[in-house]
This record gives structure tokens, C-alpha cells and sequence, in this order.
């Protein structure tokens, strides 16, 4: 080795050594200090200097300048905001080779590298995890829930408009990607593509923005006392609807209160064969919402467990990695049921170069089967979390964050100055059905008003502003493997003095 590679190496060992005694320090604040974010702005540079300053000030800058401006999301385990998740030991060892080792994981070359091998198994470890079965495995890692919801709302315009074609007779055209969205919805005599959902992700209405579908064609379908849960006689109706193809989208995990879009195998059963009857897709968001199938089969979980069954009834489905899997941002993943669906969408055309050899390959390669011909090797984290912890690991972990989530809500449940939301008649009610997310408010209008600033003020915890029916609301969203009941003094803490009710009332 020469001297300079010697030092380089040296360098990195150091930086390594300062990031992990970071990593495993605690932190008493969530959120950056007035003084430490406006000493990072002016430590930033107004323009590209011709010299560089060298790695050794480039890593004083950020380590000095930049990271102590940077929010603890990841290492504390009182930040309850976006459903972020934390990154396990075994991840966070990963994507520094992740970085280190730069692999190309878009193109299946088994004589060249093992990356791809490595993301097809880690598709088919979390399928095992989700209890989905092996039919699943096919699919790809994606930057998140936008990506996901891309993917698989493409794949259902392709299944539902060749559905169409072949209803009408017209054998011209034969799919989307290639002949184009105007020219196959013509041929096949549609006016329109809908999405008829309950409450969905602003990541799937913003997917089908992209696509070309509209995010005036997301369509509420839900039950009049209930927002969340399927109106299946109105579902029916819309399905008939002449001239339009639809996807059924399924909220597994709605974003402000945690809950489910479905209640049990029954539900979906019935969602399942509203679909074939009519030709629609069926397509399952499960951001974090499908982690639940994970959960130990006791009545503490029941609810939770009957909110995820007959997931395996749809069509596809999405879920994130960097929430409750606890791996680094960006990470989601897409799972079809259907092998080839994808690649009729997004195969590369007239790139001999990116088909790793004209042989038939056992892996197909994911830049047939997704967005980018480029991407980073997200599947290393997700792998080395899953071989390190295993499914036992997960469930304990998961399990934690419920029962600190159902502490938080319970005592909300009977506080003077806070509501629980959505409101529900009594306490085992509002138990059963908290997943990881709470949702509160202020009584006091004016206090509300300020709720989420004045919490996030203390910067002890983080909690996400949003509103429930008109209202401000915050949210607990608890995803973070540090977190477990201990976490709970510090919460009580913050919310009773953001109240001013007193700091020791019995909870």
C-alpha cells in the first residue's frame, strides 16, 4: 500500500469511528439549536472556489459546521414525525459498503457481481417476512412510497387497459408502453382510467398525476361514518361506471391515524372479486400499515392483524423500508403478484448493452422492471437488517412500538387539555385500534392553533403537524428501533408542560 492510500485509508477508519460514536451516543434533544443551524448557514460557501480546501477541512466543515445542524431523526428515539424510522447497527454497517463498493445493480450480470443476487433474495426474505408467499417475489427497490405507487399504478393502467382491448376485440394495439396512453385508450373505446380508494397517500394521487391518469380520477369511495373503511355498494356502482378502466387502491396504514382501509380476509375477499368481475386492479399501499402482518397471533393484536389480512388477495402492493423496517432513507419497495406485469411498462428498449447477454436470465434485470437505469444499492441495508434481526426481531421490535403508542394514547384518553382523534366511545376501543401513529389535539382552540410549533419548540420530542376534519392536529408516529416505554416520562413530560397542566398527575 502507498503512503497516500495508507492515509486515505486511515482517514476513512477515523471518520468511520466518529460517525459510530455518534451513532451510539444519546441524544437529549431531537431537533438542532438556533445557534448550532445559523453557524451551519454561514458556514456554507456563496460559490465554488477553484481551489479545494481539502478532505481533511472538508471533514472538519461537516463534522463541525454541518452535522450538529442536522436534525437527530434517525438517532433519537423520541422523533415521531413523516413515520421515519431509524437505522439498525446491521443496516447502517451495510450502507457504508453500499457507498464503498458502488455496485451497479440494474443490470443482472452473475459473472460480473453478486449485487443483483442480493436484491432478488432480499425480495424474497421480506415476503417471508410479510408472509405473502413466494408468488410475490417480483419486483424492485424503490426511492419510497412515490416511486412504489408509480410502479404500481402503471402496472395496473397496463393490466386494465389490455383487459379492455381484449373485451373489445381490437388486437392492434397490445399495451401501453408501448403504443402510448391516448392511442390504447381510444382503441379501446375509454373515456378514462379512475382510482377509486379511501383516504389514499398523497403519494398515490401525486402518482397518478404522473402517469397521466389525474388526480381529479381518485376517487373517495369510502362509507359515510367512516372515511377510512370501503363503501362497497358505491365501490360496485363506480366499477360499472361505462367507459372507464379503474384500480382499487387499499390504504394498509392511512397516514394520520395508522389505521386500516380493510377489517379482515372478508373484506378483501370481497374486494378480490369485485375486481375480476369488472377487470380492475386490485393495489395494496402498505407503506408501513403491512408490517403489521408480522405481529405475534394474540388478541393485543388482533385488530391490528385483521387490518392486514388477505393482503396477499391483491394485485400489487407497495411498503417503505425506511420506516418500519429501520434501514436509511431512500428505501421502498414494489411486489407484484403478476411476474411479467412490469416489464410490459418500463422494459428498455434498444439497449443491447443494458441486457447482461442474450441467455435467458433466472434474475431479471431490475432496470426492466422499474423507473431508473440507475440507482444505488438499496437492498444491502434491508438485507443485512433481515439476516441480523429475522422475523423474531422485527416482531419484538414492532410489538414495542404499539404498546408505547397505546401508553401515549391512553393517557391522552384521559387528559384534561387533549383529545384523542378520531374519537371513539371508550377506552379499549381507541386501545385495540392504535397501531404506531396517535393522533391528538388541543380542546383549547388557541392553544391548537400553536400545538405542534410549542411541542416541537422544547425540541425533546418532534411530533408532525396535520389537521383532522378542518381542525390542527399532531401526530406520534412511533418507528424508530430505539423506542420502547421508556420513552413514554420524557412525552408525558412535554405534553403536560406545553398544557400547563402539572408535570407528576397520575397517568
Amino acid at each position: 500500500m502507498n503512503t497516500n492510500t495508507q492515509r486515505t485509508a486511515e482517514e476513512h477508519g477515523e471518520l468511520q469511528r466518529k460517525l459510530w460514536e455518534v451513532f451510539q451516543s444519546p441524544k437529549s434533544t431531537v431537533l438542532p439549536d438556533a445557534q448550532s443551524l445559523a453557524k451551519a448557514r454561514a458556514s456554507l460557501p456563496t460559490s465554488l472556489q477553484a481551489s479545494g480546501v481539502g478532505f481533511e477541512s472538508a471533514r472538519r466543515h461537516i463534522l463541525e459546521d454541518l452535522v450538529p445542524a442536522f436534525n437527530n431523526s434517525s438517532i433519537s428515539s423520541n422523533y415521531y414525525g413523516f413515520v421515519t424510522g431509524g437505522v439498525t447497527p446491521a443496516a447502517l454497517f451495510a450502507d457504508n459498503i453500499v457507498s464503498a463498493y458502488d455496485q451497479n445493480v440494474q443490470v443482472h450480470l452473475p459473472d460480473h457481481s453478486v449485487a443483483t443476487d442480493v436484491e432478488y433474495v432480499t425480495l424474497g426474505l421480506l415476503v417471508d417476512l410479510l408472509q405473502l408467499g413466494r408468488d410475490w417475489q417480483n419486483g424492485t427497490f424503490t426511492t419510497g412510497a412515490t416511486a412504489s405507487n408509480i410502479l404500481g399504478l402503471a402496472c395496473g393502467r397496463e393490466y386494465i387497459l389490455r383487459t379492455a382491448l381484449k373485451e373489445k376485440g381490437t388486437a392492434a394495439i397490445e399495451s401501453v408502453g408501448e403504443s402510448g396512453l391516448f392511442e390504447t385508450m381510444q382503441a379501446a373505446g375509454l373515456s378514462g382510467i379512475q382510482i377509486l380508494s379511501t383516504m389514499p397517500h398523497s403519494s398515490l394521487v401525486k402518482a397518478a398525476g404522473v402517469l397521466g391518469i389525474g388526480r381529479a380520477n381518485v376517487k373517495d369511495v369510502s362509507q359515510d361514518n367512516d372515511p377510512l373503511r370501503f363503501n362497497l355498494e358505491l365501490l360496485e356502482t363506480e366499477l360499472q361506471r361505462p367507459g372507464k378502466a379503474t384500480i382499487v387502491a387499499v390504504s394498509c396504514g392511512e397516514v394520520n391515524t395508522g389505521q386500516f382501509a380493510t377489517g379482515g380476509a372478508e373484506e378483501m375477499q370481497a374486494l378480490r372479486s369485485m375486481c375480476d368481475k369488472y377487470g380492475a386492479w386490485l393495489h395494496v399501499d402498505g407503506a408501513f400499515g403491512i408490517f403489521g402482518r408480522i405481529l405475534a397471533q394474540i388478541p393485543e393484536f388482533s385488530v391490528t392483524a385483521k387490518g392486514c389480512e388477505g393482503i396477499e388477495l391483491a394485485d400489487s402492493l407497495t411498503a417503505d423500508g425506511h420506516k418500519l423496517l429501520n434501514v436509511p432513507y431512500d428505501c421502498g419497495f414494489f411486489l407484484c403478484r403478476h411476474k411479467d406485469e412490469a416489464v410490459k411498462v418500463f422494459q428498455n428498449a434498444n439497449a443491447a448493452y443494458l441486457t447482461g447477454g442474450s441467455q435467458a436470465q433466472s434474475i431479471p434485470s431490475p432496470l426492466n422492471i422499474g423507473i431508473e437505469n440507475s440507482r444505488r444499492f438499496r437492498a444491502l441495508p434491508a438485507y443485512a437488517s433481515l439476516v441480523a434481526y429475522g422475523r423474531t426481531g422485527y416482531q419484538m421490535m414492532l410489538q414495542r412500538h404499539i404498546r408505547l403508542a397505546r401508553m401515549i394514547a391512553e393517557w391522552l384518553f384521559e387528559h384534561p387539555k387533549y383529545n384523542v382523534l378520531p374519537e371513539v366511545g371508550n377506552k379499549q376501543e381507541l386501545l385495540d385500534r392504535t397501531y404506531v401513529v396517535v393522533l391528538f389535539s388541543a380542546k383549547d382552540d388557541e392553544l391548537n392553533r400553536q400545538l405542534a410549533a410549542k411541542i416541537n419548540e422544547t425540541r425533546k420530542i418532534f411530533v408532525s403537524g396535520t389537521s383532522w376534519q378542518g381542525r390542527p392536529a399532531c401526530r406520534i408516529a412511533i418507528s424508530n428501533w430505539r423506542a420502547d416505554d421508556s420513552n413514554f416520562a420524557t412525552v408525558r413530560q412535554v405534553l403536560d408542560g406545553v398544557a400547563g397542566t402539572e408535570e407528576n398527575r397520575v397517568p
